[in-house]
Protein backbone atom coordinates (compact mmCIF):
# COMPACT_ATOMS: atom_id res chain seq x y z
CA UNK A 1 0.00 0.00 0.00
CA UNK A 2 1.42 3.28 -1.16
CA UNK A 3 1.77 5.70 1.58
CA UNK A 4 0.68 9.18 1.73
CA UNK A 5 2.21 12.43 1.03
CA UNK A 6 1.96 13.58 4.93
CA UNK A 7 0.95 17.29 5.79
CA UNK A 8 3.40 18.60 8.34
CA UNK A 9 1.74 20.76 11.21
CA UNK A 10 2.57 24.65 10.39
CA UNK A 11 4.78 24.68 13.51
CA UNK A 12 6.93 22.09 11.80
CA UNK A 13 6.44 23.46 8.51
CA UNK A 14 8.05 26.38 9.66
CA UNK A 15 11.34 24.78 10.93
CA UNK A 16 11.60 22.98 7.91
CA UNK A 17 11.93 26.49 6.14
CA UNK A 18 14.37 27.98 8.26
CA UNK A 19 16.37 24.63 8.34
CA UNK A 20 16.55 24.83 4.57
CA UNK A 21 17.69 28.52 4.25
CA UNK A 22 20.75 27.14 6.04
CA UNK A 23 20.97 24.17 3.91
CA UNK A 24 21.43 26.78 0.98
CA UNK A 25 24.56 27.33 1.72
CA UNK A 26 26.59 24.85 3.16
CA UNK A 27 29.72 24.82 5.41
CA UNK A 28 32.69 24.23 3.86
CA UNK A 29 33.88 21.32 6.29
CA UNK A 30 30.23 19.44 5.29
CA UNK A 31 30.95 20.18 1.18
CA UNK A 32 34.42 18.74 1.71
CA UNK A 33 32.92 15.56 3.43
CA UNK A 34 30.54 14.83 1.25
CA UNK A 35 32.98 15.11 -1.38
CA UNK A 36 35.38 12.65 0.32
CA UNK A 37 32.38 10.21 0.77
CA UNK A 38 30.95 10.24 -2.53
CA UNK A 39 34.69 9.81 -3.98
CA UNK A 40 35.80 6.81 -1.77
CA UNK A 41 33.43 4.38 -2.50
CA UNK A 42 34.71 0.87 -4.34
CA UNK A 43 32.15 2.17 -7.39
CA UNK A 44 34.09 5.52 -7.72
CA UNK A 45 37.64 4.82 -8.11
CA UNK A 46 37.29 5.00 -11.48
CA UNK A 47 35.64 8.40 -11.32
CA UNK A 48 38.00 9.61 -8.38
CA UNK A 49 41.07 9.35 -10.82
CA UNK A 50 39.32 11.22 -13.76
CA UNK A 51 39.70 15.10 -12.89
CA UNK A 52 36.72 15.88 -15.62
CA UNK A 53 34.49 13.05 -14.02
CA UNK A 54 35.36 14.25 -10.18
CA UNK A 55 34.93 17.50 -10.48
CA UNK A 56 31.75 17.62 -12.39
CA UNK A 57 30.67 14.94 -9.41
CA UNK A 58 31.36 17.35 -6.39
CA UNK A 59 29.43 19.93 -8.32
CA UNK A 60 25.97 17.78 -8.97
CA UNK A 61 26.54 17.10 -5.37
CA UNK A 62 26.38 20.36 -4.10
CA UNK A 63 23.39 21.31 -6.65
CA UNK A 64 21.49 18.10 -5.34
CA UNK A 65 21.65 19.80 -1.62
CA UNK A 66 20.70 23.37 -3.36
CA UNK A 67 17.46 21.82 -5.50
CA UNK A 68 16.06 20.13 -2.37
CA UNK A 69 17.02 22.83 0.04
CA UNK A 70 15.34 25.68 -2.48
CA UNK A 71 12.27 23.77 -2.66
CA UNK A 72 11.31 23.35 0.85
CA UNK A 73 11.93 27.02 1.19
CA UNK A 74 9.29 27.32 -1.42
CA UNK A 75 6.93 24.67 -0.29
CA UNK A 76 8.13 22.96 3.22
CA UNK A 77 7.86 19.53 3.59
CA UNK A 78 6.99 18.78 0.16
CA UNK A 79 7.83 15.85 -2.54
CA UNK A 80 10.84 17.66 -4.34
CA UNK A 81 11.40 16.68 -7.65
CA UNK A 82 14.30 14.82 -9.36
CA UNK A 83 16.84 16.75 -9.76
CA UNK A 84 18.00 16.72 -13.82
CA UNK A 85 19.92 19.84 -14.07
CA UNK A 86 22.96 20.24 -16.81
CA UNK A 87 25.68 19.53 -14.38
CA UNK A 88 24.03 16.04 -13.88
CA UNK A 89 23.08 14.76 -16.71
CA UNK A 90 26.16 15.67 -18.65
CA UNK A 91 28.05 13.38 -15.98
CA UNK A 92 25.47 11.17 -16.09
CA UNK A 93 26.71 11.17 -20.14
CA UNK A 94 30.40 11.04 -19.42
CA UNK A 95 29.93 7.79 -16.87
CA UNK A 96 28.69 6.48 -19.73
CA UNK A 97 30.85 6.54 -22.20
CA UNK A 98 33.56 5.96 -20.15
CA UNK A 99 32.01 2.61 -19.70
CA UNK A 100 30.65 3.09 -16.17
CA UNK A 101 26.79 1.97 -15.81
CA UNK A 102 24.17 3.42 -13.05
CA UNK A 103 26.33 1.53 -10.11
CA UNK A 104 28.06 4.24 -10.11
CA UNK A 105 25.41 6.60 -8.82
CA UNK A 106 25.87 4.85 -5.75
CA UNK A 107 27.55 8.12 -5.33
CA UNK A 108 23.92 9.57 -4.56
CA UNK A 109 23.53 7.02 -1.57
CA UNK A 110 26.71 7.73 0.03
CA UNK A 111 26.07 11.98 -0.61
CA UNK A 112 22.70 11.07 1.21
CA UNK A 113 23.96 9.68 4.33
CA UNK A 114 26.25 12.59 4.75
CA UNK A 115 23.57 15.10 4.03
CA UNK A 116 21.24 13.80 6.56
CA UNK A 117 23.93 14.26 9.62
CA UNK A 118 24.36 17.29 8.32
CA UNK A 119 20.57 17.93 8.38
CA UNK A 120 20.42 16.20 11.30
CA UNK A 121 22.57 19.04 12.67
CA UNK A 122 20.41 21.89 11.77
CA UNK A 123 17.26 19.76 13.36
CA UNK A 124 18.59 19.55 16.50
CA UNK A 125 19.71 23.50 16.18
CA UNK A 126 15.98 24.52 15.77
CA UNK A 127 14.34 22.86 18.32
CA UNK A 128 14.50 20.95 21.74
CA UNK A 129 10.48 19.83 21.80
CA UNK A 130 10.70 15.88 21.63
CA UNK A 131 7.24 16.09 20.00
CA UNK A 132 8.30 18.75 17.07
CA UNK A 133 11.53 17.24 16.55
CA UNK A 134 10.20 14.16 15.82
CA UNK A 135 8.14 14.99 13.16
CA UNK A 136 10.25 17.37 11.71
CA UNK A 137 13.03 14.40 11.27
CA UNK A 138 10.41 12.28 10.38
CA UNK A 139 8.94 14.51 7.12
CA UNK A 140 12.67 15.06 6.03
CA UNK A 141 13.86 11.54 5.86
CA UNK A 142 10.64 10.74 3.90
CA UNK A 143 11.61 13.76 1.90
CA UNK A 144 14.94 13.02 1.33
CA UNK A 145 14.77 9.45 0.74
CA UNK A 146 12.22 9.89 -1.90
CA UNK A 147 14.18 13.46 -3.76
CA UNK A 148 17.10 11.04 -4.32
CA UNK A 149 15.51 7.59 -5.20
CA UNK A 150 13.63 9.73 -7.73
CA UNK A 151 16.54 11.23 -9.05
CA UNK A 152 18.74 8.12 -9.27
CA UNK A 153 15.64 6.28 -11.25
CA UNK A 154 15.58 9.16 -13.75
CA UNK A 155 19.15 9.59 -14.09
CA UNK A 156 19.56 5.98 -14.74
CA UNK A 157 17.14 6.21 -17.37
CA UNK A 158 19.33 8.79 -19.30
CA UNK A 159 22.44 7.01 -18.88
CA UNK A 160 20.43 3.82 -20.43
CA UNK A 161 19.71 5.79 -22.77
CA UNK A 162 22.98 7.39 -23.65
CA UNK A 163 24.17 3.52 -23.08
CA UNK A 164 21.47 2.50 -26.21
CA UNK A 165 22.91 5.02 -28.31
CA UNK A 166 26.51 4.22 -28.10
CA UNK A 167 25.51 0.51 -28.31
CA UNK A 168 23.42 1.57 -31.68
CA UNK A 169 25.72 3.62 -33.00
CA UNK A 170 29.60 2.39 -32.91
CA UNK A 171 29.73 -0.59 -31.22
CA UNK A 172 26.42 -1.84 -33.71
CA UNK A 173 28.68 -1.16 -36.28
CA UNK A 174 31.70 -3.35 -34.74
CA UNK A 175 29.40 -6.07 -34.52
CA UNK A 176 27.93 -6.42 -37.64
CA UNK A 177 31.41 -5.75 -39.07
CA UNK A 178 32.37 -8.60 -36.95
CA UNK A 179 29.37 -10.86 -37.66
CA UNK A 180 30.20 -10.80 -41.61
CA UNK A 181 34.13 -11.84 -40.51
CA UNK A 182 33.03 -14.44 -38.15
CA UNK A 183 30.33 -16.01 -41.10
CA UNK A 184 32.75 -16.03 -43.63
CA UNK A 185 30.80 -13.58 -45.57
CA UNK A 186 31.89 -12.13 -48.60
CA UNK A 187 33.56 -8.17 -46.92
CA UNK A 188 36.39 -7.17 -48.43
CA UNK A 189 39.15 -7.31 -45.44
CA UNK A 190 39.67 -3.32 -46.29
CA UNK A 191 36.32 -2.84 -45.41
CA UNK A 192 36.22 -4.40 -42.51
CA UNK A 193 39.03 -3.12 -40.97
CA UNK A 194 37.29 0.63 -41.37
CA UNK A 195 34.59 -0.62 -39.69
CA UNK A 196 36.34 -2.22 -37.12
CA UNK A 197 39.07 0.23 -36.64
CA UNK A 198 41.51 -2.85 -36.16
CA UNK A 199 43.57 -4.44 -38.28
CA UNK A 200 42.78 -8.03 -39.76
CA UNK A 201 46.32 -8.89 -40.68
CA UNK A 202 48.93 -10.41 -38.77
CA UNK A 203 48.30 -12.41 -35.38
CA UNK A 204 45.14 -12.06 -33.12
CA UNK A 205 44.30 -13.68 -30.11
CA UNK A 206 40.88 -13.53 -28.93
CA UNK A 207 38.89 -13.33 -25.78
CA UNK A 208 35.36 -13.39 -23.94
CA UNK A 209 34.89 -11.20 -20.66
CA UNK A 210 32.00 -11.72 -18.83
CA UNK A 211 30.16 -11.70 -15.89
CA UNK A 212 28.89 -14.22 -13.46
CA UNK A 213 26.80 -11.48 -11.77
CA UNK A 214 25.73 -8.13 -12.53
CA UNK A 215 28.68 -5.73 -13.15
CA UNK A 216 29.72 -2.53 -14.52
CA UNK A 217 31.11 -2.56 -18.02
CA UNK A 218 33.61 -1.14 -16.00
CA UNK A 219 34.95 -3.88 -14.47
CA UNK A 220 34.73 -6.13 -17.82
CA UNK A 221 36.74 -3.46 -19.22
CA UNK A 222 39.40 -3.05 -16.67
CA UNK A 223 39.40 -7.21 -17.50
CA UNK A 224 40.27 -6.72 -21.14
CA UNK A 225 42.68 -4.23 -19.91
CA UNK A 226 44.53 -6.71 -17.96
CA UNK A 227 45.06 -8.78 -21.08
CA UNK A 228 46.58 -5.62 -22.83
CA UNK A 229 48.91 -5.07 -20.21
CA UNK A 230 49.65 -8.45 -19.73
CA UNK A 231 50.43 -9.59 -23.47
CA UNK A 232 52.05 -5.99 -24.14
CA UNK A 233 49.36 -5.46 -27.16
CA UNK A 234 48.97 -1.52 -28.17
CA UNK A 235 45.60 -1.64 -28.61
CA UNK A 236 42.32 -3.75 -28.29
CA UNK A 237 38.90 -4.37 -30.32
CA UNK A 238 36.59 -4.63 -28.16
CA UNK A 239 33.20 -5.54 -28.83
CA UNK A 240 29.91 -5.25 -26.61
CA UNK A 241 28.00 -8.77 -27.33
CA UNK A 242 25.89 -8.60 -24.71
CA UNK A 243 24.99 -7.32 -21.21
CA UNK A 244 27.91 -8.18 -19.46
CA UNK A 245 29.94 -9.69 -22.34
CA UNK A 246 32.60 -8.55 -24.37
CA UNK A 247 34.53 -9.98 -26.97
CA UNK A 248 38.01 -8.80 -27.04
CA UNK A 249 40.80 -9.46 -30.07
CA UNK A 250 44.20 -8.41 -29.58
CA UNK A 251 46.89 -8.22 -32.51
CA UNK A 252 49.49 -10.42 -30.28
CA UNK A 253 50.56 -13.86 -30.90
CA UNK A 254 51.09 -14.05 -27.07
CA UNK A 255 50.38 -16.55 -24.62
CA UNK A 256 48.66 -15.30 -21.42
CA UNK A 257 49.53 -16.63 -18.24
CA UNK A 258 46.36 -17.86 -16.66
CA UNK A 259 47.73 -17.79 -13.10
CA UNK A 260 48.74 -14.24 -13.49
CA UNK A 261 45.26 -12.93 -14.97
CA UNK A 262 43.85 -15.02 -12.18
CA UNK A 263 45.60 -12.97 -9.93
CA UNK A 264 45.08 -9.66 -11.14
CA UNK A 265 41.47 -10.47 -11.29
CA UNK A 266 40.86 -11.79 -7.41
CA UNK A 267 39.43 -8.12 -6.80
CA UNK A 268 36.74 -9.01 -8.90
CA UNK A 269 35.42 -12.31 -8.29
CA UNK A 270 32.22 -12.61 -10.51
CA UNK A 271 34.34 -11.48 -13.92
CA UNK A 272 35.40 -14.72 -16.50
CA UNK A 273 38.08 -14.81 -18.96
CA UNK A 274 38.44 -17.21 -21.83
CA UNK A 275 41.31 -17.01 -23.72
CA UNK A 276 41.53 -18.36 -27.63
CA UNK A 277 44.82 -20.00 -29.28
CA UNK A 278 47.25 -17.24 -31.20
CA UNK A 279 45.89 -17.09 -34.57
CA UNK A 280 46.88 -14.94 -37.86
CA UNK A 281 45.24 -13.46 -40.70
CA UNK A 282 41.24 -13.51 -41.06
CA UNK A 283 41.38 -17.32 -40.17
CA UNK A 284 43.38 -16.71 -37.30
CA UNK A 285 40.81 -13.93 -35.89
CA UNK A 286 37.86 -15.88 -36.86
CA UNK A 287 39.13 -19.31 -35.32
CA UNK A 288 41.00 -17.82 -31.71
CA UNK A 289 37.23 -16.18 -31.24
CA UNK A 290 35.26 -19.45 -31.78
CA UNK A 291 38.28 -21.30 -29.50
CA UNK A 292 36.73 -18.40 -26.82
CA UNK A 293 33.42 -18.96 -26.92
CA UNK A 294 34.06 -22.90 -26.59
CA UNK A 295 36.17 -22.09 -23.60
CA UNK A 296 33.50 -19.73 -21.92
CA UNK A 297 30.82 -22.47 -22.60
CA UNK A 298 32.75 -24.96 -20.91
CA UNK A 299 33.41 -23.07 -17.83
CA UNK A 300 29.55 -22.15 -17.70
CA UNK A 301 28.64 -25.74 -18.38
CA UNK A 302 30.59 -27.02 -15.37
CA UNK A 303 29.33 -23.84 -13.42
CA UNK A 304 33.38 -24.06 -12.71
CA UNK A 305 34.71 -21.45 -10.30
CA UNK A 306 37.74 -20.79 -12.23
CA UNK A 307 38.33 -17.35 -13.47
CA UNK A 308 40.28 -18.11 -16.77
CA UNK A 309 40.42 -20.56 -19.15
CA UNK A 310 42.94 -21.05 -21.95
CA UNK A 311 41.36 -22.98 -24.69
CA UNK A 312 44.56 -24.85 -24.99
CA UNK A 313 44.09 -25.78 -21.33
CA UNK A 314 40.15 -26.91 -21.64
CA UNK A 315 40.26 -28.42 -25.18
CA UNK A 316 39.72 -31.94 -24.15
CA UNK A 317 37.74 -31.42 -21.04
CA UNK A 318 35.57 -29.34 -23.12
CA UNK A 319 34.87 -32.15 -25.34
CA UNK A 320 34.23 -34.42 -22.86
CA UNK A 321 31.61 -32.20 -20.83
CA UNK A 322 29.73 -31.07 -23.80
CA UNK A 323 27.46 -34.04 -23.05
CA UNK A 324 26.75 -33.49 -18.86
CA UNK A 325 25.21 -36.82 -18.60
CA UNK A 326 27.99 -39.31 -20.01
CA UNK A 327 30.47 -36.97 -18.53
CA UNK A 328 29.62 -37.99 -15.17
CA UNK A 329 29.29 -41.48 -16.23
CA UNK A 330 33.14 -41.69 -17.57
CA UNK A 331 34.31 -39.75 -14.26
CA UNK A 332 32.64 -42.24 -12.47
CA UNK A 333 33.33 -45.09 -13.73
CA UNK A 334 37.34 -44.29 -14.77
CA UNK A 335 37.70 -42.90 -10.78
CA UNK A 336 35.52 -45.07 -8.46
CA UNK A 337 35.94 -44.20 -4.93
CA UNK A 338 39.13 -41.53 -6.10
CA UNK A 339 36.73 -39.35 -7.19
CA UNK A 340 35.43 -38.65 -3.66
CA UNK A 341 38.84 -39.40 -1.72
CA UNK A 342 41.33 -37.33 -0.13
CA UNK A 343 41.73 -33.92 -2.75
CA UNK A 344 45.65 -34.40 -1.85
CA UNK A 345 45.62 -37.84 -3.25
CA UNK A 346 43.96 -36.60 -6.64
CA UNK A 347 46.67 -33.83 -6.63
CA UNK A 348 49.54 -36.39 -6.54
CA UNK A 349 47.57 -38.59 -9.49
CA UNK A 350 47.26 -35.56 -11.28
CA UNK A 351 50.67 -34.14 -10.89
CA UNK A 352 52.07 -37.93 -11.02
CA UNK A 353 50.52 -38.29 -14.71
CA UNK A 354 51.84 -35.24 -16.27
CA UNK A 355 55.23 -35.55 -14.66
CA UNK A 356 55.10 -38.48 -17.37
CA UNK A 357 54.50 -41.21 -14.30
CA UNK A 358 57.82 -39.89 -12.82
CA UNK A 359 57.36 -40.16 -9.04
CA UNK A 360 60.83 -38.24 -8.28
CA UNK A 361 59.81 -35.19 -10.52
CA UNK A 362 56.23 -35.48 -8.62
CA UNK A 363 57.80 -34.91 -5.50
CA UNK A 364 59.59 -31.85 -6.65
CA UNK A 365 56.67 -30.34 -8.27
CA UNK A 366 54.64 -30.64 -4.96
CA UNK A 367 57.40 -29.57 -2.70
CA UNK A 368 57.39 -32.99 -0.68
CA UNK A 369 59.09 -36.49 -0.36
CA UNK A 370 58.79 -38.89 -2.72
CA UNK A 371 57.99 -41.44 -0.08
CA UNK A 372 54.73 -39.26 0.50
CA UNK A 373 54.16 -39.48 -3.31
CA UNK A 374 54.40 -43.07 -3.38
CA UNK A 375 52.20 -43.70 -0.40
CA UNK A 376 49.53 -41.81 -1.83
CA UNK A 377 49.81 -43.29 -5.42
CA UNK A 378 49.44 -46.53 -3.57
CA UNK A 379 46.17 -45.73 -1.82
CA UNK A 380 44.95 -44.26 -5.23
CA UNK A 381 46.06 -47.83 -6.27
CA UNK A 382 43.16 -49.03 -3.35
CA UNK A 383 40.56 -46.47 -4.66
CA UNK A 384 40.41 -46.62 -8.51
CA UNK A 385 38.44 -49.79 -10.10
CA UNK A 386 42.07 -50.19 -12.18
CA UNK A 387 45.45 -49.82 -11.12
CA UNK A 388 46.38 -46.62 -12.61
CA UNK A 389 49.16 -48.54 -14.69
CA UNK A 390 46.43 -49.76 -16.66
CA UNK A 391 44.28 -46.62 -17.60
CA UNK A 392 46.51 -43.38 -17.07
CA UNK A 393 44.83 -41.67 -19.97
CA UNK A 394 41.35 -42.29 -18.90
CA UNK A 395 42.17 -41.75 -15.10
CA UNK A 396 44.07 -38.20 -16.45
CA UNK A 397 40.89 -37.17 -18.34
CA UNK A 398 38.64 -37.64 -15.78
CA UNK A 399 40.69 -35.90 -12.95
CA UNK A 400 41.04 -32.61 -15.46
CA UNK A 401 37.10 -32.78 -15.46
CA UNK A 402 37.12 -32.37 -11.56
CA UNK A 403 39.42 -29.99 -11.57
CA UNK A 404 37.70 -27.67 -14.07
CA UNK A 405 34.49 -28.12 -11.53
CA UNK A 406 36.65 -26.74 -9.22
CA UNK A 407 36.65 -30.11 -7.27
CA UNK A 408 40.39 -30.04 -6.81
CA UNK A 409 42.41 -26.92 -7.01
Amino acid sequence: MTRSWPCPSARVRELIRLGAETALKPPARWAEELHAAVLATDRTQAIAADPVLADGLRQTNVDNVVHWAAANVQDPGCRVPPHLGRQALDTARDLVRRGLDAHALDTYRAGQNVAWRYWMEICFSLTSDPDELRELLDVTALSISTYVNDTIACISERMQAELDTLIRGTNADRRAAVALVLEGSPISARRAELKLGYGLTGPHTAAVVWSTAHVGLEELESAAEELVCLTGARRRLTVVAAAGTLWVWLPVATAVGTEELSDHLGSRPHVRVSIGRPGREVDGFRRSHLDALTAQRMLARLSSRRQVARYEDVQLVALMTADPAHADEFVAEALGALRDADPEVRQVVRTYIREQCNASRTAERLYTHRNTVLRRLARADELLPRPLAEDVVGVGAALEVLRWRGADA
